[in-house]
């Protein structure tokens, strides 16, 4: 029996050696330290053993399984750290290589200023209302006080759905909505696209963003349009930009008036940009016309206010010195990552 627990020990060192897997690990463990193993086999025999040999054997088997077991572990400990080792090889990362920096989107040239309008309105009090792109021929043009027979109800400036629904020409309609749904005080402005039949080229798209604005309130006057306008204007191009007023005509506002602005390029000295002017037209303002109050339910003898509406694409233009619309609703990333 001793001769048959040593060769147990030896042949069980033997394959130990040649082992390179943890599943023939286990296999072998099982085969001589399991119950039905080759040591529990002949450890059954010791029965029949005499007094005087079975603490022997029993000294003898329990070293013998005592040696397989620790030898079994530290093969165990052998074949992780290795497997460990070859993990580390085949997934090793090169730190010193410079890494890929994935693409980071920002926003729009024409999102960016509309955000940055919007802040500066809201910090002056104002709120942003929305309207329906899809319009009543009242309130894009009756309410605004422009009857039936006025020019800019031209088929060829206006895409009519019907008789009486149309692409909205200008947010105007939206101060409509808000002024029959609203008692004054009143301070808004009306971002949006609009829609008009334009040729499109550098400087026209038959599909463009206005942003107009609307205060009504008691004893509001034309100081107060241009102290508003003035400070839009600083805000957006600097402390040093100047604004204009000319003298115009829109049915909707009494007295009415063009805005310029100083101009970028020569700083109102006169060049071929401002056509020697000084000044760039930016925005159409003026007193919101009595009928346009009372047409909404607004008592023109109490109360009175001041609007304005400019086209984003143009602020945009002037903000960046782009010289062509188009490039805006082109996605080039090339022409907007400069942005």
């Amino acid at each position: 029996m001793k001769q048959a627990l040593e060769k147990i020990e030896l042949a069980a060192r033997e394959e130990l050696s040649r082992i390179a897997d943890p599943a023939e690990l286990e296999a072998l463990r099982i085969r001589f330290l399991g119950k039905k193993g080759e040591l529990t086999a002949i450890l059954k025999q010791m029965a029949g053993l005499s007094a005087e040999e079975r603490p022997v054997i029993g000294q003898l088997a329990n070293r013998i399984r005592a040696d397989i077991e620790e030898a079994v572990s530290e093969k165990a400990a052998q074949l992780k750290a290795e497997a460990s080792e070859r993990k580390l090889k085949e997934e090793r990362i090169d730190v010193t290589l410079p890494g890929k920096a994935p693409k980071l989107g920002k926003l729009h040239p024409m999102d960016a200023v509309m955000r940055e309008i919007e802040d500066i309105f809201i910090g002056m009090g104002f709120d942003i209302a929305e309207g329906p792109e899809v319009e009543y021929d009242y309130y894009n043009f009756e309410a605004l006080n422009l009857p039936p027979d006025h020019p800019a109800r031209d088929t060829q400036d206006t895409f009519y759905i019907t008789d009486n629904i149309l692409l909205r020409t200008q947010t105007s309609s939206v101060q409509i909505h808000v002024m029959e749904n609203r008692k004054p005080p009143i301070r808004i402005i009306s971002p949006g696209r609009v829609y008009r039949s334009d040729a499109v080229d550098a400087t026209h798209s038959p599909i463009f963003h206005q942003i107009e604005g609307l205060v009504v309130d008691k004893g509001i006057t034309m100081a107060n349009l241009v102290g508003t306008l003035d400070m839009l204007m600083k805000r957006l191009y600097g402390d040093e930009c100047r604004i204009r007023l000319r003298p115009h005509h829109f049915p909707f506002t009494e007295p009415s008036a063009e805005v310029d602005v100083l101009c970028f390029n020569c700083g109102g000295k006169g060049c071929s940009m401002c056509k020697g002017e000084g000044y760039v037209e930016l925005l159409g303002a003026g007193m919101v016309h009595p009928k346009v109050l009372a047409n909404c339910g607004i008592d023109p003898e109490v109360y009175s206010g001041f609007a304005f509406g400019l086209g984003l694409e143009r602020i945009v233009m002037r903000k960046y010195g782009i010289n062509d619309m188009r490039l805006l609703y082109e996605n080039d990333l090339r022409f907007l990552e400069q942005f």
